[in-house]
């Protein structure tokens, strides 16, 4: 990420054959990003669609999760300019003119959800303190800044600080998601085994797709994450990421699909609908139906961790891109509009948590589309584009991705005009 990021004192001469801190990090830092406030809504989503599609879906979800990210990945390692960032990388290999409007719109992707979590993580502490602590929080404007001033102090505290920082929310969130998933086989019933109608099966199936798709996406972290191992390990940096984003990839699925299926084994399909029209998150409703405080005071927590760790991932793709497409515009230096950027973020982010606004489905809803275009798609064409990927062409995981990516816009596209 250019001078945004405090270069570390690695070794060049760095062996991918063994695993390391920096590895470690790195992995919690992905598994962070993608394990946002989403996972909270993923079982009533996936749940409603019967134990059939369920399966499916979850079978799907490994490889949808790991080959996509490679395939990001390989695209921006796949880049001349070793210095690049993601707008360089995309006007390389696509032109200026669709490499700009590709940025803009990767940009416009990420920068909602950010807006999403800076007032999703003022409402949690504020319900928090409100309910759990019993206390009167301060005035919404002085919550919102202090808690966005704090985010903002990670991520400019340099690479070493953000990782670290990933790892100690991390281990917690895992942690807490495994007890919860054990917590409540005890209570786990056989769901109804009968098979949908043909129709009403491959509908379920296309529309979920996208909730898989998103629910693990580490996307916004995957072109800092590149560029950090093409540093970190040079010639060796594409064997590397792979190994990492394999071993991110098992860790989502492992402890994502154990609470998925252990909160739906517990509830009902009635139940399940009960949850969705109440709008709250599973430990909510899980709270409630079981009378367990304990449930009411992890939600909380979890949804804390988890808002945070993924602003903290997804802060690296939209500072990066819009570092570049400032560069790009203007005759900014890389610093100046560094600053300028993170200027523009944080006041963007902390006056929206303060207004509070009622429109983030539908923001997370015209960013899905761009999102699964830049994941699933970009970097399958650019397997027929660019010579470095040709080598992907037969791969049968490029043609795999593309349909992926092609089911997931188009379900989106149906849901946001129906």
């Amino acid at each position: 990420m250019k001078e945004s990021i405090n270069v570390l004192n690695y070794s060049t001469t760095n062996n991918s054959s063994t695993w390391n801190t920096h590895d470690t990090y790195w992995t919690l830092s992905l598994f962070g990003t993608a394990v946002g406030a989403g996972i909270l809504f993923l079982p009533i989503n996936l749940g409603l669609g019967g134990f059939w599609p369920l399966i499916i879906l979850a079978t799907l979800a490994y490889p949808m999760t790991y080959f996509s990210h490679r395939g990001l990945a390989r695209f921006v390692l796949s880049s001349q300019q070793s210095q690049g960032d993601f707008t360089d990388v995309i006007q390389e290999h696509f032109g200026v003119k669709a490499g700009r409007t590709i940025s803009w719109l990767y940009f416009l992707s990420i920068f909602p959800i950010l807006l999403i979590y800076g007032v999703g993580l003022t409402n949690t502490v504020e319900s928090f303190l409100i309910h759990q602590a019993a206390v009167t929080p301060p005035p919404r404007t002085l919550l919102s800044g202090l808690l966005v001033s704090v985010l903002f102090s990670i991520m400019l505290g340099g690479e070493k600080i953000m990782l670290r920082t990933f790892a100690v929310m991390v281990y917690p969130l895992a942690a807490i998601l495994l007890i919860l998933s054990l917590y409540l086989i005890p209570r786990w019933h056989m769901p109804s085994l009968d098979l949908p109608k043909l129709t009403e099966f491959t509908q379920t199936i296309w529309l979920a797709i996208p909730v898989v798709v998103f629910s693990f996406s580490h996307a916004a972290a995957i072109s800092s994450f590149a560029h950090v191992q093409r540093r970190h390990y040079q010639k060796q940096a594409g064997v590397k990421s792979e190994q990492i984003l394999r071993r991110t990839s098992l860790l989502l699925i492992a402890f994502v699909l154990l609470f998925v299926f252990s909160c739906i084994f517990t509830l009902s399909p009635e139940q399940l609908v009960e949850a969705k029209e109440q709008n709250i998150s599973i430990l909510s409703y899980l709270a409630n139906v079981t009378q367990n405080p304990l449930m009411g005071t992890l939600g909380p927590f979890v949804a804390f961790i988890a808002i945070t760790s993924s602003f903290l991932g997804h802060f690296l793709g939209a500072r990066e891109s819009l570092n570049g497409l400032i560069t790009k515009h203007t005759s900014l230096s890389y610093s100046t509009a560094d600053k300028v950027g993170i200027l523009f973020l944080f006041l963007t982010i902390w006056i929206t948590a303060i207004l509070n606004p009622s429109i983030l489905g539908l923001m997370e809803a015209l960013s899905g589309p761009v999102i699964a275009l830049i994941l699933f798609i970009m970097p399958m064409i650019a397997v027929y584009k660019v010579s470095l990927l040709h080598t992907y062409k037969k791969n049968i995981s490029t043609y795999f991705i593309f349909a992926s990516g092609v089911l997931a816009v188009s379900a989106l596209l149906f849901r946001l005009l129906n």
